[in-house]
């Protein structure tokens, strides 16, 4: 069975064309792509035109100089222009010294010659792995730079004036300078997200990565090769070592969305790891401190679940040292208003469509149902009659959305005025914000059920 040859580009650089002919014979059995040149002026050209992912260079190229210099030279050309390539350096004289040197400058190894196949091939292999992990690391740098610049160009994304969101923003801004661990509570589609990284990008770590992790959709095999990382051998298809969640976001934020779907056995790997903040990669026993911030959230009643034993109350301890509840969608007033504004600006431009408005009609059914999917909800009903909608204004017959259960045996207050109320809701909801249905089975005129709608802030 022959060997699946990796996907790199090595670039081999010695005036000797034998000694480069060799070296090619024996890594492309390996390796996808070996270039070979004997002059080192062609380097900046070949790093300029393609990735190079391992550059081997001799380090002496005129006769009857042996102290190293041009090879540390053109060492210094390739980290400038390819920070990511991994060099490795060759000589046939070695020197402790010259290869101190080489190494404090920037290369990874020193090979001295005459080489053996297997050394060669295992050094410029642990290269390649070495620049691989480089790469990954630096997309995901990217990545997460790209992320905060579309987050920051959302200059309204956490949106409201209610009392309720206020309280919310209020505790966001006191403990985001801080690096204080951080539970948000909340339904789902009510923001954890979004407060999560505000809270990050508010504080002194917000030009390191912010790392989400859904525990929710974890599976737990996987729960410490994701989170803490592993070690190549640890398992069958550890190739290499790996780092984890924690680490990634070294001198940033660790998100842990849905904790409290946590299995009570991982969750004291998790304890040990917030209190000694240390991990352990799969596979190893050394331990690695971890320098993160964690900010957890759930839509699950975590104390009950202490109560019932569901969840380490120590572990609790441990994340809540600050809690932030954010309020569902219904319990926020006239901000499901503003959202949907703001929804409607943003996908009318997105799919290039001329709707400047909402009607009053929409309005009152928008404010008349309950969201139970919250914010989430809501910003898909708007997209959907966005995309639906011919006319210039949002109207009733635009809006979908799932018409509420009503509970029958659900306790009415006795205030006629809370009953009344009650009653218009439950209408509104029923025939989907229709007002002419919804007055017609409330036993009213159009006219009549929109001063009752001014009258309870519907």
């Amino acid at each position: 069975m022959l060997m699946r040859k990796k996907e790199v580009s090595i670039l081999l650089v010695d005036d000797d064309d034998d000694i480069l002919f060799s070296a090619k014979i024996i890594l492309k059995k390996y390796f996808t792509k070996i270039i070979t040149t004997n002059n080192p002026k062609t380097i900046i050209n070949h790093l300029n035109t393609q990735t190079i992912d391992v550059a081997v260079l001799d380090m002496n190229y005129r006769i009857g100089f042996e102290d190293g210099k041009e090879g540390l030279y053109w060492l210094k050309q390739i980290k400038d222009i390819s920070p990511e390539t991994t060099v490795i350096l060759m000589t046939a004289f070695g020197s402790v010294n010259l290869a101190v040197d080489a190494i404090k400058k920037g290369a990874t190894d020193f090979i001295l010659k005459p080489w053996t196949s297997e050394k060669l091939y295992t050094i410029v292999n642990a290269g390649v792995e070495l620049s691989r992990s480089k790469r990954k690391n630096k997309q995901l740098e990217t990545i997460q730079n790209q992320e905060n610049k579309d987050f920051h160009k959302q200059t309204k994304h956490i949106i409201g004036n209610s009392q309720a969101m206020n309280v919310a923003l209020s505790l966001m801004q006191k403990v985001a300078p801080t690096d204080a661990t951080i539970l948000v509570l909340g339904e789902n589609g009510t923001g954890k997200y979004v407060f999560a990284k505000e809270i990050h990008l508010q504080s002194s770590r917000k030009n390191n990565p912010f790392i989400h992790v859904d525990l929710g959709a974890l599976n737990e095999n996987l729960f410490e090769s994701e989170l803490f990382g592993y070690a190549k051998g640890a398992f069958t298809d550890a190739k290499k070592d790996t780092l984890g969640r924690f680490e990634l976001a070294k001198g940033g934020t660790i998100f842990l969305d849905e904790i409290g779907n946590l299995p009570l056995h991982l969750q004291s790997k998790l304890l040990t790891v917030i209190q000694n903040l240390k991990i352990t990669r799969l596979g190893e026993a050394i331990e690695r401190p971890i320098d993160t911030r964690i900010i957890c959230a759930t839509n699950a009643n975590i104390h009950k679940m202490v109560e019932n034993q569901e969840f380490r109350q120590d572990l609790l301890y441990r994340i809540n040292t600050i809690e932030i509840p954010l309020p569902a969608l219904r319990e926020r007033d006239n901000d499901v208003i503003l959202l949907a504004s703001h929804f409607l600006n943003t996908l009318t431009s997105k799919y290039s469509k001329s709707i400047s408005s909402i009607t009053k009609g929409a309005i009152n059914a928008l404010k008349a149902y309950h969201w139970p999917g919250n914010i989430r909800e809501l910003e898909h009903v708007i997209e959907r009659a966005v995309i639906i909608s011919e006319n210039t204004e949002l109207d009733i017959e635009d809006l979908h959305f799932s018409a509420p259960k009503f509970n029958q045996t659900k306790a009415i207050s006795l205030n006629i005025e809370d009953t009344e109320k009650l009653l218009i809701q439950n209408a509104l909801s029923k025939y989907q914000g229709n007002i002419s249905k919804a007055a017609k089975a409330l036993g009213l005129t159009r006219a009549a059920l929109y001063r009752r709608l001014e009258k309870y802030k519907l």
